[in-house]
Parts: structure tokens; C-alpha cells; sequence
């Protein structure tokens, strides 16, 4: 089973553990991946194309990642807390907890995908 994602252009390769993404955000035509331990990395791929290359690259760990509205790509295994009415979500990894902004409509879906996985 594969266990790191692989992003590679004409000048950089990047190699990261799938289990230290906390999110991914879309920034235009760039993303940045927020890596554990708080390291922003910024590429070149649209945060659609960066799902793709997950679901091809990471078949066994599609589910670990889901898409929160059209600007983020989150890691289930980070979510802490979920607050709907403040339209908040925090990630946490073994140092840090990071509060990230979305939709109440997306945070409602994510929380009961969430319940209904249990």
C-alpha cells in the first residue's frame, strides 16, 4: 500500500506522508499544503487536480482525504473540533491545532459523514 503522495512538476518533486497532510487550500491557480508540524508548501496544481492525483496515488486513503466546499482538502484522522454556528473547523496534529474557516452548509455535511461513519 502506497503511503505518500507525490507531486511533481518540471522543476520540483515533492514526497510527503499521506498521515502528515492536515489540509490542503486552494489559492487560484496554486494549492498549499499545510504539512504536521505547521511547514506550508506551496505547488502548482489546483486543488481539483491535487484530488485526483490523492484518489490515483492513494486509493487505500481516498477516504482519509474529503473535500470541504471548493477551496479545502481536509485529513479525517486530523478533525478535533466542529463548530457550525461559528463556521469553524480545527485540525489538530501532535503539536498544533489549526482553525480553518468553511461553510456552515459544508461543516453540517462533514459532521454528519462524520456520525454516520460511526
Amino acid at each position: 500500500m502506497k503511503t505518500h503522495l507525490i507531486i511533481s512538476t518540471a522543476n520540483e518533486l515533492l514526497r510527503v506522508a499521506a498521515a502528515q497532510i492536515i489540509y490542503i487550500s486552494s489559492d487560484g491557480n496554486y494549492s498549499n499544503l499545510l504539512i504536521s508540524g505547521g511547514e506550508i508548501r506551496m505547488v502548482t496544481f489546483q486543488l481539483g487536480q491535487l484530488e485526483d492525483m490523492i484518489s490515483k496515488q492513494l486509493p487505500d486513503m481516498r477516504n482519509m482525504f474529503v473535500r470541504i466546499g471548493r477551496s479545502l482538502i481536509i485529513n479525517m484522522n486530523h478533525i478535533y473540533h466542529i463548530n457550525i454556528s461559528r463556521q469553524q473547523l480545527l485540525l489538530k496534529d501532535r503539536d498544533n491545532t489549526y482553525t480553518l474557516s468553511a461553510s456552515k452548509e459544508a461543516l453540517k455535511s462533514l459532521k454528519e459523514f462524520i456520525e454516520k461513519s460511526i
